[in-house]
């Protein structure tokens, strides 16, 4: 992985409620979400966004940028009203 301002976890959060890690990474669930819908090959994506090198190791950078993906939709339909209501418990 290459150095970014917000290091990027293996998988993102999976949990049913909006995390301390979804509001740090709001702008790059923002960005992949901006890049999925220019239809952006995914390679690219993981490395610019996520800071990861696919050549490096394909199969993880893969499930990293899915994970993140999936992640970056479940902000869209259920995420954005966990932050309506003051975001991530503390």
């Amino acid at each position: 992985m290459t150095p970014h301002a917000i290091e990027v976890a293996a998988l993102a959060p999976s949990d049913a409620v909006l995390t301390g890690y979804d509001e740090a990474h709001a702008i790059t669930y923002r960005r992949l979400l901006d890049a999925d819908a220019d239809g952006a090959d995914w390679r690219e994506v993981a490395r610019v966004v996520l800071g990861c090198d696919p050549d490096n190791d394909p199969d993880c950078v893969r499930k990293t940028y899915e994970s993140h993906l999936a992640r970056a939709r479940w902000m869209t339909t259920n995420g954005y009203e966990h932050l309506l209501r003051g975001g991530a418990p503390h």
